[in-house]
């Protein structure tokens, strides 16, 4: 029996473009080109019904490494905790102040996207410091 080998991560939100967009920038993925036969994202969208339109957008990761993410729009806004998020590793390597002040400068850079700096969680014998942080609609990823 054959092993995944690749797989997507799945967003749930309001706006799918917007949200895409937010996370291109975090990651520096890329919108992949429009289906055969759309000369652009927009005119593909306006093809379909009405109540399809700005339903779901994509990213990659132009290096081709990294998941595909893809956004959908839901009818619910988020009312818990994700179940499941993203660790933007921008410290791998680093610890002590070189690490912090490296998630900090990213944290501050991600805020001025319109991300949501909740805490910083400091090292303590185990662990390494980390950002925990929420994306435009709120959701949860941390900087580690």
């Amino acid at each position: 029996m054959a092993s995944v080998k690749q797989f997507q991560v799945t967003f749930d939100c309001a706006d799918p473009e917007r949200v895409a967009r937010f996370w291109c920038e975090v990651l520096g993925y890329v919108v992949p080109p429009p289906p055969q036969g759309f000369a652009s994202w927009k005119e593909f969208d306006g093809s379909l019904p009405p109540e399809h339109q700005g339903s779901r957008f994509a990213c990659v990761d132009p290096t081709g490494v990294g998941p595909r993410l893809f956004f959908q729009r839901v009818p619910e806004g988020k009312v818990a905790k994700n179940r499941v998020h993203l660790d933007v590793r921008a410290g791998t390597g680093l610890v002590g102040e070189e690490r912090l002040a490296t998630l900090q400068a990213e944290c501050d850079r991600l805020v001025a996207l319109g991300a949501e700096c909740e805490r910083v969680l400091p090292a303590d014998d185990d662990n390494e410091s980390c950002i925990v942080m929420r994306d435009i609609e709120g959701n949860e990823f941390c900087l580690d």
